[in-house]
């Protein structure tokens, strides 16, 4: 009798420390209650096959023809870049057939992607009746996108998928994988709000940024997570502006995590418009819809901190707000959105959630 488990993993938010994982630097996000599920059953067999109900399309593939399949540039790449890695790690998969289907918004910035990974690592291990260390499970889902999807992307949304907790959000050292949780004060909403732009080019300059700053830790000798403002000087314009947005979100999130521990709302808020300045004007990813929704929300009562999140050129701000002032949040913000482009916002309320697990 074919047995059929359920697997989840949750998307993210990300309070501060954007564009910082790739570099070792420091990341604040919290695991949400929106997530990636899979339904996983063993066939006995030599294929694994996998459908999306969501989009109503379906992939398969041989066991032995995983470490040869080739990148499509589609959904599909996520589980077979999982399941390549996976094998790779020495992982004996067994056949199956998966169904996914997710709760996490594509492309508004909410790690859907990671959800997804880490919700099939945890499915075809669990099959194949591999305990694999939550660590070396984050890193296989790292290695499956950036060396078969393409992304030069950091570990952040892999591991907190993995280790998040309800209730708290996760200071977390790229590094090291340090990490120790971080208060979310009561009676605050995460609050995401989407612009509707499909960041389309965000994977090949996000790959592009990622060069600018290697080009400066070249020429620095050393790490951006080592580096003060005073030691950029004298670099080239383009990787001076990467680098002082990494340097400075670093000590951002580090300040942000203490002002969370002392509850002080004022300084967090203070942070997150830097933040959302730096990203705009030195990182560069920012958009003309994200730019305005962040300053709108700057000037709306009971927005304790506001920016843009993710990799950028589209997708959400993410907002903390007073939970007594949640509606008249939602309708300003709507209005504003609305009377520049002629269409309404969505507004995702995100409550937080633990990491990965089986149902």
């Amino acid at each position: 009798m074919r047995e059929t488990r359920v697997f989840r993993a949750p998307g993210r938010v990300n309070l501060i420390g954007e564009h910082t994982d790739h570099s070792g630097g420091y990341v604040l996000p919290a695991a949400i209650d929106r997530c990636c599920e899979v339904r996983a059953t063993p066939t006995g067999g030599s294929t694994l096959s996998v459908h999306a109900a969501d989009i109503g399309e379906s992939a398969s593939w041989t066991l032995d023809q995983i470490h040869a399949a080739k990148r499509k540039g589609d959904w599909s790449d996520y589980i077979c870049g999982v399941a390549r890695e996976l094998s790779s790690a020495g992982v004996s998969l067994v056949g199956a057939e998966l169904e996914i289907a997710s709760s996490v918004p594509i492309g508004a910035g909410l790690s859907s992607s990671a959800a997804i990974e880490v919700s099939i690592a945890l499915a075809l291990s669990s099959l194949a009746g591999a305990n694999v260390d939550r660590i070396d499970l984050a890193k296989i889902c790292l290695r499956a996108e950036q060396d078969f999807v393409g992304l030069q992307c950091g570990i952040m949304d892999q591991f907190i998928s993995l280790f998040g907790r309800e209730g708290q959000a996760m200071l977390l050292d790229c590094h090291s994988l340090e990490h120790r949780a971080v208060p979310i004060p009561a009676n605050v909403e995460l609050v995401m709000v989407d612009t509707g732009v499909k960041h389309e080019l965000a994977a090949s300059e996000y790959n592009h940024r990622r060069l600018d700053y290697e080009e400066a830790v070249r020429i620095l000798g050393k790490p951006l997570r080592e580096a003060t403002p005073d030691d950029l000087k004298g670099l080239p314009e383009r990787p001076l502006k990467r680098a002082r947005h990494v340097v400075t979100e670093n000590q951002r999130t580090l300040e942000f995590a203490a002002a969370a521990d002392a509850g002080d709302l004022d300084r967090m808020g203070r942070l997150m418009r830097e933040s959302h300045l730096s990203l705009q004007n030195d990182y560069e990813v920012s958009c003309d819809e994200l730019d305005l929704l962040a300053a709108s929300a700057w000037e709306i009562d009971g927005v304790i901190g506001a920016r843009m999140m993710g990799g950028g050129f589209g997708g959400c701000t993410i907002n903390l707000v007073d939970s007594r002032k949640l509606a008249e949040f939602q309708e300003e913000i709507r209005n504003r959105f609305e009377s520049r482009y002629g269409r309404v916002p969505e507004i995702y309320v995100c409550g937080t959630a633990d990491g990965a697990s089986e149902i």
